[in-house]
Order: C-alpha cells, then sequence, then structure tokens
C-alpha cells in the first residue's frame, strides 16, 4: 500500500472516529471519594482461589520459560483464539466493569455510545498493522521500526515512549486496584496496592509471558462468564425482552425519556475530537496490546487474533450496556441499594456490583467482587512485561551491549526491570490516591497516539521515513503530549492551583499526535544524507518481509 493510500484509509477511520469521539476513558471511570464498604469474605476466599490458581500456572508456566523467546512471546506458539482472550483479557478491565455500567446506569443512552469508541482502534490494527507487526517484531514494537532504520536511537526513542505509556498505565491501574478494594472487600487502599504489585511481580519475573497469557485468558473467560450470568439473571426478570427493559428504565429513571437520548458527556467538540483521537490511534500504540502479536504462531494467527478480540470485547461492552441499564430498573428501586437521600450506596460505580447481589445473592456477589479484583492482576502483568521488555531487549540488550547481550542476561536484565516497574508502581499508586485516575489513562492513550503510533505506522507504509525524522518526530510527539497536559485544566488548574490554564483542553492528542506526523514527515524530507538514502532502498526488503512473513520469526518447539 502506498503512503497516499494508507493516509487515505487513515483518514475513513478517522472520520469513524470522529463520530464516536464524545466518549471518555473507560479505564479512568472509578475515580473521587469512595466508600469503604463491609469485609466481604465470600470475594476475599473466591479471590483466594484465583490466586492460588494462578500461582500454580506461574509455576508451570517457569518451568517452561528456557529462553527469551519463551519469557518475551511464550515461545511464538499462542494460537490466534487464545491470544484473542488473551488481548481482550489486556484490555478489558475491572474499571470498563464498574465504570462502565455505572455510566449507563446514570446516563443511559450516552454511556452505550461511550463503549464504542473502544472499538474503532481495532479496525486499524486488524486491517494494517496485525500482519505485519507479526511478520517484522520479534519481542517488542521496537523490532519493527527499527528493521531498516538506526537501532540505536530508534530504540532509545521506542523505550521512552513504551515506558512513559506503562508507568501511566500502570499507576492508574494501582490506583484503581485501590479504590476497587475499598469499594468491593472492605480492605485498605494500601493493602491493595501491595498486593497487586507483589503479585504482579511473581507472575512476569517467573512465569515471563506464558503465565501472563494464561492470567489473562483466564481472567477474560470469568470476566465474560460472570457478565454474561449477571446479564440473563437480570434479563429473565423483564421476559428476556430488551424493550420491555429500556421501557422500565424510562418510567423509573430521573431523567425519563431523555435516558434514551444523547446529552453531552463532552461538550466542548475540540476535547471531543482529541478524546476520540487518542482512543482511536492510542490503542494502536499500546506497547503491551502490540507486544501480544508477537506471541502467535504466524501472521494469519495473528490476524485471527484481532478478529477474535474484537468480538470478545464488542460482546462485553453490549453486557455490560445490559447490566447498566438492568441496575436503574432492580438496583434503583430497591430501598436497600439506596442512600437515606436516594443516592446509590457507594456511588454509581457500585451499579454492577449492587446488580449481582440483587439477581444472585451474597455469593454471586463475592463471585463478581473477586473476578473484578482478579482482572487488574492480569492488566498490570502484562504492562509490566511490556516496560521490562524495553528496558531489557530495547535498551540494555540493543543500546548499551550493541546487540552482544546473552539472552539469559536479557532475562535476567527483564526480571530485575519487573521488581523496578513493581516497586516503582507499588510507590506511585500509593502517591497517587488522591489524583483524579482519568487523565493519567487519557494521557497514557495520548501518548500512545503521539509517540508510538505515528513512528510505527510510517515505518510499515511510508519509504521516506529516515531515522532523524523517526527520532526527533517521535520526541516532540512525546513531549508535546506531556507538555500540553501538564499546561491543561487537569494540571495547570485541578493540581498546580493556578486561576487558568495556558492549554484550555483536557485531551492533546488533536495537537499532539498532529504535530508528531507533521515533525515526523517534515525532518525526514528535509534529510538528504547518504544513511537516509540507504534506508529508503532498504523498504523493499521490509515490504517483502511484512507481506511475505519470509524469514520472520518462528515460533519455539516445546
Amino acid at each position: 500500500m502506498k503512503f497516499s493510500r494508507m493516509l487515505s484509509a487513515l483518514s475513513g477511520l478517522l472520520v469513524l472516529g470522529l463520530l464516536v469521539a464524545n466518549t471518555a476513558i473507560a479505564g479512568g471511570a472509578i475515580e473521587g471519594e469512595v466508600e469503604k464498604q463491609p469485609v466481604n469474605v465470600s470475594a476475599i476466599v473466591m479471590f483466594l482461589l484465583f490466586v492460588v490458581a494462578t500461582l500454580g500456572i506461574t509455576y508451570w508456566a517457569a518451568r517452561r520459560t528456557k529462553s527469551a523467546k519463551d519469557f518475551y512471546t511464550a515461545g511464538g506458539g499462542i494460537t490466534g483464539f487464545q491470544n484473542g482472550l488473551a488481548i481482550a483479557g489486556d484490555y478489558m478491565s475491572a474499571a470498563t466493569l464498574l465504570g462502565v455500567s455505572g455510566l449507563v446506569f446514570a446516563k443511559g443512552y450516552d454511556g452505550f455510545i461511550y463503549t464504542i469508541g473502544f472499538l474503532v482502534g481495532w479496525p486499524i490494527i486488524l486491517f494494517m498493522m496485525a500482519e505485519r507487526l507479526r511478520n517484522l517484531g520479534k519481542y517488542t514494537f521496537a523490532d519493527i521500526v527499527s528493521f531498516r532504520l538506526e537501532q540505536t536511537p530508534i530504540r532509545t526513542l521506542a523505550a521512552s515512549g513504551a515506558l512513559a505509556v506503562v508507568v501511566l498505565y500502570l499507576i492508574a491501574q494501582m490506583v484503581g486496584a485501590g479504590k476497587l478494594i475499598q469499594l468491593l472487600f472492605g480492605l485498605d487502599y494500601a493493602y491493595a496496592v501491595f498486593l497487586v504489585g507483589i503479585m504482579m511481580m511473581i507472575y512476569v519475573t517467573f512465569g515471563g509471558m506464558i503465565a501472563t497469557t494464561w492470567v489473562q485468558i483466564i481472567k477474560a473467560c470469568l470476566l465474560l462468564g460472570g457478565g454474561t450470568m449477571m446479564a440473563l439473571l437480570a434479563m429473565s426478570q423483564f421476559g428476556f425482552n430488551l424493550e420491555t427493559l429500556a421501557t422500565k428504565a424510562v418510567e423509573v429513571h430521573d431523567d425519563g425519556i431523555k435516558l434514551m437520548a444523547p446529552g453531552g458527556l463532552l461538550a466542548d467538540p475540540i476535547s471531543a475530537i482529541s478524546l476520540g483521537m487518542a482512543l482511536m490511534f492510542g490503542t494502536a500504540g499500546l506497547p503491551h496490546i502490540l507486544m501480544r502479536f508477537f506471541t502467535v504462531t504466524d501472521a494469519k494467527e495473528a490476524r485471527k487474533s484481532v478478529f477474535f478480540a474484537t468480538g470478545f470485547v464488542g460482546y462485553f461492552f453490549m453486557v455490560v450496556c445490559i447490566i447498566g441499564l438492568s441496575a436503574i430498573v432492580i438496583v434503583g428501586t430497591d430501598s436497600q441499594f439506596l442512600t437515606a437521600d436516594g443516592k446509590l450506596i457507594g456511588g454509581n460505580n457500585m451499579a454492577a456490583m449492587h446488580l449481582s447481589k440483587a439477581v444472585g445473592g451474597d455469593l454471586f456477589l463475592g463471585f463478581i467482587s473477586a473476578v473484578a479484583f482478579a482482572t487488574i492482576l492480569a492488566v498490570v502483568s502484562g504492562l509490566a512485561l511490556a516496560g521490562a521488555s524495553a528496558i531489557s531487549h530495547d535498551l540494555y540488550a540493543s543500546v548499551f551491549k550493541k546487540g552482544k547481550a546473552t539472552e539469559q542476561e536479557e532475562i535476567k536484565v527483564s526480571r530485575l526491570a519487573t521488581l523496578g516497574l513493581g516497586m516503582t508502581a507499588i510507590i506511585l499508586g500509593i502517591l497517587f490516591e488522591k489524583q483524579n485516575i482519568a487523565f493519567m489513562v487519557g494521557l497514557a492513550f495520548g501518548i500512545a497516539g503521539s509517540a508510538n503510533f505515528p513512528v510505527l505506522i510510517l515505518s510499515m507504509y511510508w519509504r521516506g521515513l529516515t531515522t532523524k525524522g523517526a527520532f526527533y518526530g517521535g520526541f516532540i510527539g512525546l513531549f508535546t503530549a506531556l507538555a500540553l497536559v501538564v499546561l491543561s485544566p487537569t494540571i495547570w488548574v485541578s493540581i498546580f492551583g493556578f486561576e487558568e490554564a495556558i492549554f484550555p483542553y483536557k485531551h492533546p492528542a488533536l495537537f499532539s499526535m498532529t504535530t508528531a506526523f507533521f515533525a515526523i514527515w517534515a525532518i525526514s524530507k528535509m534529510d538528504k544524507s547518504a544513511q537516509a538514502k540507504k534506508e529508503a532502498l532498504l523498504f523493499e526488503n521490509q515490504e517483502v518481509r511484512s507481506q511475505t512473513g519470509l524469514g520472520a520469526e518462528g515460533a519455539a518447539a516445546h
């Protein structure tokens, strides 16, 4: 595909993204003050059972993890269906279950539109990236970007972008874990953060990608199964008729018929467009999602992975919407779940949990609570592995050791990096307890869309990309995204205390991503060096491999 055709395809997808850009980040839906609930013994017991099972998987995986390929990519032998489940497990968070269902409970139709934005990024990955990722990559997305460009500067850039996204996402997940455990288990915030951090380090340090993959698969099955059961139990009270459910919801909700009309989650169109771009293109730049495409046997399985993942994620969002709508009728009219002033106990984020108790009793509530918390373990494990891989494979082995590090040295550094990331996540999770996690998740998507995605997609499709263009343009996108968020109302006003923000919008992607693409293009065009000409010639070899898979990494034999 030519550069112009690539831009045409991207512009078409952008139009689709802007149609659903009036969304927000579900990963940041759990925010603000939460109420500590009574200790839920059944939830704790079920969660401990999950922990024991996954520790058993980690022990099994540790015995099979013998090489760097095993550690980073599970030997490249995961099937498309398994990887699709694992990607869905990586992508579906507890915050999605609680936050989106809570939004549907409060806003109705707007909450449903909210979910669509998360699916818009997947066609980009399916049609433009999945096969090329598998054919060109080995362990990290930096392998693809540096395929024909200089290793040291490009891997430094890729590792910087990956670590920025991973750290921000980890903070958000750790804060979410602490608040979830207050909501669901009745334990203290710090205990939750510490527990998640320790479990994450155990999974990744000993089991690598094999353990992480199976933890994500189990988590996805539990989340899909538990959500489906809750939705079916709730729908049984309405004769399994969505029209009946919607009619009842309109009758009892304070907004009446407005519940089924679009509102204004993001009234400012610039912020809506910017957030839509971050969601759509940021998904295609998340390092822990990209890394999963190196775990399958070949490009065909990579394509299947996206197909299955999109189906699982889309189905899950539909289930969550039914849960939120059912909660309006079943929970919103039941006094045992309401405070004296008619508010939902624990806030709107507890809608799904209260519904689980209403339709399945305390035991089902315990199961859903355990699943909700277990999901965070799967997400942070994938994030930690992506961050550790950036440190060990891109920085240590390729930049510092110039490709001369042994596999065992690389694995050792990766495990040490996992411990370091785990401790960092615990400390920052505790320090950021009172902060709004929505902006951290939004910033993670914004950086992924501004620093990782432009360099990655142009390296795949544009012959004219040069090392200088990718390096300087990528860092310009990264620093622009960071600077604009610092100058935005979220940081400049809410945290620093200034009266007025220098940058008036909360989401930077529209500006930082545009700046990154322009900078990469302009600097590459101005680069007339011999190295730039050589890199253009190497594009032919890259194109052959990306299309045919000749020379691509094969699966390891076990």
